[in-house]
């Protein structure tokens, strides 16, 4: 599928870098010799993998992470994990909360001990490659979308000269409380861009009110279709569509099967999703 080369330099939101992150996003799921061989096939020709094991009382085994470079700019991609897990984990509203970077607001406790599992690394590794003031760029999936943006954050509130180009989350789950968020917003506001495909359940977890989105959703309709402003009621009666039609839909392909509140929030979907609006 050919896809229109992306503006490295802008700030404003573009569906090509929507594909391509989301693209980048699903990579993320690979082990390090099969990344950096696409990677190379994209003209990427700088590259550092992350994976940290750790052990805490939630369902994360590790933090999987790369970066790569090229000389006009540097993309930082985080791995999401299984949406069961996921869902079953950040559906319980007495999870601990833990200072959010630079001490504004909170963050859910189990995101801020996966991302500082490998942020000194990570930043280090930006700072390396970025020798021609290259743009950066963040994205992730499921678990990976809350470490883009908190990545992104932390790195923008130690040093304000590191402010991303971009960040593109996909299944991004709530992260933070409305402190954080409004702080995140003032900044990101017009370079963060969270992508939610229908009834996908994870950007529906941690519950409100303690935990809170940042700006700004891209809501990919029953029929994979972007939409950009949508009515609460307009979207309420197209997650109904979706859910009936996932009744009657259902495929033998394993990445497809379950309810449409778990397979809606499969990479894979949000990629078929993200093509069939570049094109």
């Amino acid at each position: 599928m050919a896809v229109s080369p992306i503006d490295h330099l802008t700030t404003d939101y573009q569906i090509q870098h929507a594909y391509w992150l989301c693209m980048a996003s699903k990579l993320a799921y690979s082990d390090e010799p099969e990344i950096a061989a696409e990677i190379q096939e994209w003209g990427f020709d700088r590259f550092r993998f992350f994976r940290s094991k750790h052990e805490m009382p939630f369902p994360i085994q590790d933090t999987q992470a790369f970066t790569i470079a090229s000389d006009n700019m540097i993309i930082t991609a985080f791995r999401g994990t299984e949406p069961t897990n996921i869902a079953d984990w950040l559906s319980d509203a007495n999870t601990p909360a833990a200072p959010g970077p630079s001490g504004r607001g909170m963050i859910h406790v189990g995101f801020d001990h996966a991302l500082t599992s490998v942020y000194p690394e990570v930043r280090d590794c930006i700072k390396e490659f970025r020798t021609n003031e290259q743009s950066l760029w963040f994205t992730g999936h499921s678990l990976g979308g809350a470490l883009a943006m908190l990545a992104a954050a932390r790195l923008y509130f130690e040093d304000a000269s590191l402010l991303s180009n971009g960040v593109y989350t996909f299944g991004q789950p709530r992260t933070c409380d409305r402190t954080m968020a409004d702080a995140y917003d003032e900044a990101f506001k017009s370079r963060h861009f969270r992508f939610v495909n229908n009834n996908d359940i994870v950007p529906q977890v941690p519950p409100e009110p303690v935990f809170q989105h940042v700006e700004t959703e891209r809501y990919l309709d029953s029929d994979g279709n972007l939409r950009e402003d949508t009515s609460f009621f307009g979207n309420a009666m197209d997650r109904f569509k979706g859910a009936a039609g996932d009744a009657l839909t259902l495929s033998p392909d394993l990445n497809n099967l379950g309810p449409d509140t778990l397979s809606d929030h499969f990479i894979n979907n949000y990629v078929t999703n993200m093509e069939k609006n570049v094109t």
